[in-house]
């Protein structure tokens, strides 16, 4: 960490938090980026750091790299530009909102040769990083079975807090295209690639009674793993707060012991068949892990540690030129499963298939797919609806309890 890197920030909420951690991870925090002037303007980041309404102004800016941390379901455009402009990029949960977006990104990855990274703060909690090292270790053999769970119920008001106007990308997010913290941790434990997904979604909409959410509010899915594997992710926001993963192997299995809130009480628990002991452990154990490093630093960040380390490994992988684990096939397949699992839920449950975004021959079939349940304010809305009953619309009391929100906020638009 001899050299600061110099990096910029795009998104006033969210990336406050990767704003004021970049130090942590050796970086220099200097321009930020929203098109929102008066919260730009009252962002409390001190005054060497330069504030950008325009992307564009924002990229000519002195730096090396750029955090994406504006909405979900735009980040491909953002980092793509990004990219050819001589930035490496860390992109935040959702690499591409279209399969032909994934396609483009993995082109942008190669031809600049910089390095892109998807912020995934799940794999890097405490107990994600120990279940990787009892995984690498071989104690528990070969996968056979995992388990990943991210599932997020807020209170409508809540809710409506962030999902301000109709068109917000959270009032028409598919529950599957949510996946990357149920799928990432088992990805990053076990090091496999999906190849195919089979999704089912849970609508249940008097969950989002008083908001404009016409999507559905939760889904199960089963991932065919490269080594032939299950994994099963659940998630998005049905009440029942859970994270939660468990690796079964053809020696043993381990899992994270389930408990209130994001992390529960941070167990770890490993056990063996009587009949299948490894000879220096018990049949089973149950204890509190401890960080593999920097415990003291990623102590400081949010999610867990886990936003810590997504920043130290981008600014590590920017040093040594070296692309990261999350990098852009890994981000973008992991998106895409998302994606192509939400039309497996609107096909009833038919599987499908995940490319493998590093042949340029299996990739090129996608590139004209663009297949986007996100509508733009006045223009014709997409044939894909968030909900496997079809459109919905909100009750006119629904609207008036969220939009009673968004005034609050200072928010008068559609």
């Amino acid at each position: 960490m001899s050299k600061d890197i110099k990096v910029g920030v795009i998104g006033i909420s969210r990336g406050m938090s990767f704003a004021h951690g970049a130090a942590l991870a050796g970086m220099k925090f200097v321009a930020l980026c929203d098109k929102w002037e008066e919260r730009l303007m009252s962002a409390e980041v001190g005054d060497d750091v330069a504030r950008y309404t325009d992307y564009n102004e924002f990229l000519r800016h002195d730096m090396d790299a750029v955090v994406l941390a504006n909405y979900f379901h735009e980040h491909a455009p953002f980092a793509i530009k990004a990219l050819r402009s001589g930035k490496h990029v860390l992109s935040e949960t959702m690499c591409n909102a279209t399969l032909s977006e994934g396609v483009e990104l993995c082109q942008a990855v190669e031809d600049t040769g910089l390095i892109y990274m998807l912020a995934e703060n799940y794999p890097y909690t405490k107990f994600n990083q120990e279940l990787r090292r009892i995984y690498k270790s071989g104690e528990l053999g070969r996968a056979t079975y995992a388990e990943g769970e991210y599932n997020h119920p807020m209170s409508a008001h809540a809710r409506n807090e962030i999902s301000q106007g109709r068109y917000h990308w959270r009032n028409w997010l598919p529950p599957s295209y949510y996946c990357t913290h149920a799928l990432a941790p088992l990805i990053y434990i076990t090091e496999l690639m999906p190849k195919s997904v089979v999704c089912l979604s849970i609508p249940a909409p008097e969950v989002a009674k008083g908001t404009m959410i016409v999507g559905d509010k939760g889904y199960a899915a089963l991932c065919q793993m490269e080594n032939d594997a299950v994994f099963r992710l659940f998630g998005l926001s049905l009440p029942g707060h859970s994270n939660f993963y468990r690796i079964h192997g053809t020696k043993g299995a381990a899992e994270i012991l389930r408990g209130p809130g994001y992390f529960g009480p941070e167990q770890i628990r490993v056990w063996h068949e009587p009949w299948n002991m490894p000879p220096d452990q018990p049949e089973e154990r149950v204890y509190v892990p401890s960080w593999p490093e920097r415990g003291e630093l990623a102590e400081k960040a949010g999610h867990g540690g886990g936003d810590f380390w997504t920043e130290f490994y981008f600014a590590e992988a920017i040093r040594t030129k070296t692309q990261p684990f999350l990098d852009v096939y890994r981000g973008v397949a992991m998106s895409s499963l998302g994606i192509l699992a939400w039309r497996s839920a609107l096909s009833g449950g038919m599987p499908q298939q995940i490319p493998d975004f590093k042949d340029k021959s299996d990739r090129k079939k996608y590139e004209n797919d663009n297949i986007n349940p996100f509508p733009v304010p006045g223009e014709k809305e997409h044939a894909l609806y968030p909900s496997v009953h079809g459109k919905y619309t909100p009750s006119a009391e629904d609207e008036a309890a969220a939009r009673s929100v968004w005034e609050k906020q200072g928010f008068l638009g559609e």
